[in-house]
């Protein structure tokens, strides 16, 4: 069947549901949702036998659904309605919820419904659990409603009238109130407005979106003040404590230009010169109950170096921090080193964010490019034990490249890889020109740089590009993980695989693929008026690309 997908956003869910229904044999185009025009004319260019909205921030016009069978994606149980319901499931404290297929009408999210699936809500932030237990009740909805409507046999059930429509979570209710709130009552807040839109505060001076909450038992001052800083977070003190705020977002200044993320230390640079930094212990026990990006521990011949990157995004001051810590698992005793595991993101590359609020963009995208090819390349010459990349969430450009440096790539069910650098105007580094062949052949290389298009965790599979999906919900990840590493460990096979790993690393000289590849990056970020740097620009303050700027789109028809 044809299925035309209609988005807001080519954002996480819609690229796995575009991903997941190509697995399932559909055949599969996407229109983003940004004007009614294009919207009207991709639905009579590609005729589709169903519409699907994954992703929708407005109303699909009225000549379209009075038409075409519309199905829409709310991240919602049966009943609940309005812009912001995970929003207000999170600042509930919901331990479940569930997600909401149904026709679209008249009236928003009030259409018959197709399909529903519940999931529980563990305490994380809204975007990781958007990205996980929603995303899997997304895919599994859309899919069984996909399948009854392709039967033919399938009765819509209408919703019940009189429910009303939850108002939009506006700031006054996210506002904090740092003489009052407990640090549960905190994090509670800044966990629903994660990843957007951020909760609105007065700190140092300024006026600031704060993204991110993690909360903190062993700090404490006077409530609202910034206590310390550690990895580019800063802690703020509580009534009761204190909790880790790693992101801000200046206030954008009427008539002024879009503001964007940025490490808390980085947006308060110069402000922060009287605040301790008080770092993390990196091999941890099990009574750490801190907030860090990395951690290490290991038990049974298995070392397990995790690492957590907001937006899986990695500056060159991440990437160093992450070559130090592995270099230190490297020099523990263990034969099997498993790198990365948890949940949501594993890695998605260079950071841009940090890149566009840099003097020099340019420099320190070339900055950011070596480090992450200083990580990688120390994976790929760990030749004394064998390395694990555990990809608990999605992956993209150097991310995935990062992760194919391993010698395994396990990767949850529900992941979604976007090998690949195209969008953003770049060739790529990251030894891809050596990884990538070496797992998926040189003609599939080419085809998954050329196409740009996601895959799914089972096609990833499929191609070779990983060599286990683990099917378990996100929180079970980490045990599935450290049960089957235990179990590599303890194969007497290991140890030949590691000898046979050595002998064929001494065979192959990595540095023609590290040159080659930067020469072509290096004359990409020195070039001002490279397509890259309009790609990006637009990328991070969230605007359309100028038209000089862009570069052909997966998703748009090719002739």
């Amino acid at each position: 069947m044809h299925i035309l997908l209609v988005a807001s956003a080519f954002n996480s869910l819609t690229q796995r549901v575009q991903a997941e229904l190509r697995d399932h044999g559909h055949s599969v185009a996407v229109q983003l949702a940004h004007e009614e025009g294009p919207v009207r004319e991709a639905v009579r260019r590609e005729r589709p036998a169903l519409i699907v909205a994954p992703y929708l921030k407005s109303a699909i016009p009225r000549d379209i659904w009075s038409v075409h069978t519309c199905l829409v994606v709310h991240p919602g149980p049966v009943g609940d309605r309005g812009p912001s319901s995970l929003d207000w499931a999170v600042h509930e404290g919901a331990d479940r919820w569930g997600v909401t297929v149904l026709q679209a009408n008249a009236e928003m999210d009030a259409g018959d419904v197709w399909a529903s699936v519940t999931c529980p809500l563990p305490p994380v932030g809204k975007s990781d659990l958007y990205r996980n237990e929603i995303s899997d009740a997304a895919v599994e909805a859309v899919l069984l409603a996909v399948g009854r409507f392709a039967s033919g046999t399938y009765t819509p059930v209408p919703q019940a009238s009189g429910g009303g429509c939850r108002p939009l979570f506006r700031q006054s209710l996210r506002r904090i109130d740092w003489r009052s709130d407990s640090t549960a009552t905190v994090v509670r807040k800044l966990r629903a407005a994660d990843s957007q839109p951020g909760v609105l505060d007065e700190l140092l001076g300024g006026e600031w979106f704060l993204h991110g909450g993690c909360p903190e038992s062993r700090l404490g001052g006077r409530p609202g003040d910034v206590v310390a800083t550690r990895n580019g977070a800063i802690c703020r003190a509580t009534t009761d404590g204190a909790v880790w705020i790693p992101e801000l977002r200046p206030r954008r200044t009427p008539g002024g230009p879009a503001t964007f993320k940025l490490p808390a230390t980085t947006a308060l640079s110069g402000r922060l010169s009287a605040v301790p930094e008080r770092p993390a212990p990196l091999h941890r026990t099990g009574d750490d109950d801190t907030w860090s990006e990395i951690g290490y521990r290991e038990g049974a011949g298995t070392g397990f170096l995790s690492f957590s990157f907001r937006s899986g995004a990695m500056s060159t001051e991440q990437c160093r921090r992450l070559l130090c810590a592995y270099r230190f698992a490297c020099s523990r005793p263990t034969s099997v080193l498993v790198v990365g595991g948890g949940r949501d993101f594993f890695s998605n590359g260079i950071h841009l964010n940090v890149i566009e609020a840099a003097a020099d963009p340019g420099a320190e995208s070339w900055a950011n490019i070596n480090a992450m090819d200083d990580l990688v390349e120390a994976v790929l010459t760990t030749t004394d034990r064998l390395v694990v990349a555990a990809l608990a969430g999605n992956a993209a450009a150097g991310g995935v490249m990062l992760a194919l440096a391993a010698d395994e790539v396990w990767c949850r069910a529900g992941a979604v890889l976007n090998p690949h650098y195209r969008l953003m105007g770049l060739y790529g580094s990251e030894y891809w020109t050596y990884t990538l062949p070496r797992r998926v052949g040189a003609a599939a290389a080419d085809r998954l740089m050329r196409d740009a298009l996601p895959v799914s965790s089972a096609a990833a599979h499929r191609l070779g590009l990983i060599d286990r999906v683990i099917p378990c919900a996100p929180q079970w990840f980490d045990s599935e993980v450290g049960a089957l590493a235990t179990r590599l460990a303890a194969l007497p096979a290991t140890q030949s695989r590691i000898h046979a790993k050595k002998e064929e690393r001494d065979r192959v000289d990595l540095a023609p693929y590290r040159e080659a590849e930067l020469v072509r990056m290096h004359r990409i970020f020195a070039d001002p008026h490279h397509p890259y740097h309009g790609l990006r620009r637009a990328f991070v303050r969230k605007e359309r690309p100028a038209s000089g700027a862009a570069v052909p789109h997966p998703l748009v028809p090719r002739d």
